[in-house]
């Protein structure tokens, strides 16, 4: 039976000069709606791409293309003229991920996989003025790494600039000003995708999601509401993420518009090692620890992924058992996210759905997960002690917890 859970979320703010908290049944978790900014000097389209940089560019655009179901769209390596590193574009609706490996061995693409392993070192943001975004940023604190110029080719030209963020991860601005190429000057064309894919498909990353080490999170919370201008959506004490073993905290920052929310973690005092803690051991420092991406019909898409070989946490039955209760009337079959061990979580704007990947490279750091919203804005709180139990049980394997 279908319910009505309210308008989709999304883009609706109230219009105020303050915030409003609302102050949720479970202890530790506090809700802050952000104001409307009238005076936006860093504006933001949205994700433009995110860049891992990895061990093997091939084949982990292989896994991608034939597990996730990405389209490899652009190119560039010995072929196109490039001397020192390899980037394949993949592309599914509105997400771009590119894979990058290094050519040589000796740079800092080497020297980056070396110490964290497969993992993001560029959030790529879409700005209509990159050297405004970066004179603004660095103004404001950031640390600037690149300054902003301008790349061009026969398609037109796009001008970059980036800074630092947490840990060895770099935001680049990216103005495109109407550029016709495949992606980039420097890129061939591979193949051209929808941007509206099927709703058993991928088609947005909802949110990423980083990690940094204990005591730093108020830090890089105050540096996205200084430097971007984004305020605190809501925030998870230890009491609201805990299990008997582990905890963390995590606060969200968002843009005003919604298009962009990035929790971040840190650690939390536990009786063992938390998976915050397991994920900073191993990546070596503050990282973004997964990436979050839409589809519309996650019961196909989780289908599908299964069988194309992507490996997912295990939940156990009994979390199911509760589901009717807890969460009401939903348009899904409860039998059929049982069988795929997706979660579900209401709040009072709707509700999501939820499923996240196992690591997706040799180390225990970066994974995916796929949701589905209605109506609902939060981040499944939830569903916060069953995710984290599989986490641990994962982990315990691991020789890890």
């Amino acid at each position: 039976m279908r319910i009505d859970c309210g308008p989709k979320a999304g883009n609706h703010y109230v219009m105020a000069t303050e915030q409003v908290i609302s102050r949720e049944e479970t202890p530790g978790t506090a809700t802050v709606t952000p104001p409307v900014r009238d005076d936006d000097h860093m504006p933001i389209h949205g994700i433009d791409h995110v860049e891992m940089y990895v061990g093997n560019a091939a084949q982990a655009a292989f896994y991608f293309v034939h597990a996730f179901g990405f389209t490899e769209t652009a190119y560039a390596g010995l072929e196109t003229g490039r001397r020192d590193r390899v980037s394949h574009v993949l592309e599914q609706g509105r997400i771009r991920l590119v894979l990058t490996g290094t050519l040589m061995g000796s740079d800092d693409i080497a020297a980056h996989h070396a110490h964290h392993g497969d993992g993001v070192h560029k959030i790529a943001l879409s700005v209509p003025d990159a050297e405004a975004a970066y004179n603004h940023a660095v103004g404001h604190g950031a640390r600037g790494i690149l300054t902003p110029h301008w790349v061009e080719d026969e398609h037109g030209r796009v001008q970059l600039s980036s800074v630092a963020t947490y840990g060895d991860t770099q935001h680049l601005f990216v103005a495109r000003e109407g550029y016709k190429g495949a992606f980039l000057p420097g890129y061939e064309r591979r193949a051209d995708t929808s941007k509206n894919p099927p709703d058993s498909g991928l088609f947005a990353i909802d949110h990423i999601v980083g990690n940094v080490e204990l005591g730093h999170m108020n830090e890089w919370v105050h540096y996205y509401e200084r430097v971007f201008g984004m305020t605190e959506m809501i925030h998870f004490s230890d009491e609201a993420i805990s299990t008997e073993y582990s905890a963390l905290m995590s606060k969200v920052v968002t843009d005003g518009t919604g298009r962009i929310k990035f929790p971040i973690n840190e650690p939390a005092e536990g009786k063992r090692k938390s998976q915050i803690e397991e994920y900073i051991e191993y990546y070596r420092g503050a990282g973004a620890q997964h990436i979050a991406v839409a589809t519309r019909d996650i019961v196909g898409c989780v289908s599908a992924l299964k069988e194309q070989g992507v490996q997912f946490l295990a939940i156990p039955e009994e979390y199911y058992d509760e589901v009717p209760e807890r969460i009401g009337e939903i348009e899904e079959d409860l039998a059929d996210l049982r069988r795929l061990g997706i979660l579900v979580d209401r709040d009072d704007e709707g509700y999501l759905l939820q499923i996240f990947t196992k690591p997706v490279g040799d180390r225990p750091t970066i994974f995916f997960e796929i949701i589905e919203r209605h109506g609902s804005r939060g981040f499944g709180e939830g569903n916060f002690k069953a995710l984290f139990e599989a986490i641990e049980r994962e982990q315990e394997q691991r020789g890890n917890l």
